[in-house]
């Protein structure tokens, strides 16, 4: 055999093996198989498990719905209170949206987008997924899209917005450890919750494990990150819990935001630097991306923790 055909063969495994081994985002989301039925509502299918954070990021108001799914056979490991080792093959899904009316959710809603990290072989792979008018369809999306959004709230008060869908480099951003894109919300102690299902309360780290989702987890082993919005705890839990989902995924030594040499991470510096925060989050200079508009609640929170340490 000559040298040429060997070599043209070689290339061919090559190029076979990559194509089977990194993950092609589709184009559009219903390749996936996420949603039974009417992808309107939300139905998870096919694998596909609910799961829910005890803290979780602000993005304009926007209601979440996250999805996970490992490949058979296979689960995730927590192996600290960070991010579990995820097996290749695990899905990550995030659906962004809003009630028509946040009074009476029975009014309907409209899907925005919908974000899936898949773990291939050379790492994360991300896609960002805008909805259709008619809500029937989702197609990857790769510049970033600005919506108009209008809701009424819990007040009964009407909103109106410019949601962001953010673009690739937005995405990559925010999700940087150490320069490679890496999940932000998973971690152990934010899954370490109490969740409720079909009327009954139970851990949802025993959950997980009864759904084939993760390797045996002790609950007790594992410490949680505070509700920032749980009034009942103490101030300064909930102030550090809200910096740490909200800015604690680029403010940290190995994230996005490293040079500016400020860590908060919960358990870290955190509020060391308080009134410097305080005017970033103001001024809408952190988080740096993912929200058009300042979280006034956040804000609210962060200022009356500083107020309070002062005393």
């Amino acid at each position: 055999m000559s040298t040429k055909i060997i070599l043209l063969i070689a290339i061919v495994i090559i190029t076979c093996t990559s194509a089977y081994n990194d993950h092609v985002m589709p184009d559009k989301l219903s390749d996936y198989h996420i949603f039974l039925g009417n992808p309107s509502c939300l139905l998870p299918g096919n694998g596909f498990q609910p799961y829910e954070l005890s803290a979780g990021l602000f993005t304009d108001h926007a209601e979440k719905q996250r999805l996970i799914k490992v490949p058979p056979g296979y689960r995730l490991k927590a192996v600290s209170e960070g991010l579990p080792d995820f097996p290749e093959g695990t899905i990550l899904v995030k659906t962004l949206y809003y009630f028509n009316d946040k009074r009476d959710t029975a009014k309907g809603k409209r899907l925005i987008e919908t974000r899936v990290l898949v773990k291939a072989s050379t790492g994360w792979q991300a896609g960002t997924y805008v909805w259709n008018k008619e809500q029937t369809e989702a197609v990857l999306t790769g510049g970033g899209v600005n919506e108009p959004v209008d809701w009424t709230d819990q007040s009964g008060h009407r909103q109106s917005i410019t949601y962001h869908v953010p673009n690739g480099r937005e995405c990559a951003s925010c999700h940087n450890t150490n320069k490679s894109l890496t999940p932000i919300g998973p971690a152990i102690r934010n899954l370490n919750i109490n969740i409720t299902r079909n009327g009954q309360t139970f851990p949802q780290l025993n959950y997980l494990q009864t759904a084939g989702i993760l390797q045996p987890a002790d609950p007790s082993a594992f410490s949680t990150l505070p509700d920032w919005r749980n009034a009942s705890l103490p101030l300064e839990q909930r102030a550090l819990a809200y910096l740490d989902v909200n800015c604690g995924h680029c403010h940290n030594p190995a994230g996005y935001c490293a040079k500016a040499h400020l860590d908060l991470r919960y358990g870290h510096e955190a509020l060391k630097k308080g009134e410097k925060i305080l005017q970033m989050m103001s001024q809408k200079e952190m988080p740096l991306l993912g929200t058009t508009i300042v979280d006034e609640e956040g804000l609210e929170l962060i200022s009356t923790y500083l107020k309070s340490a002062k005393k």
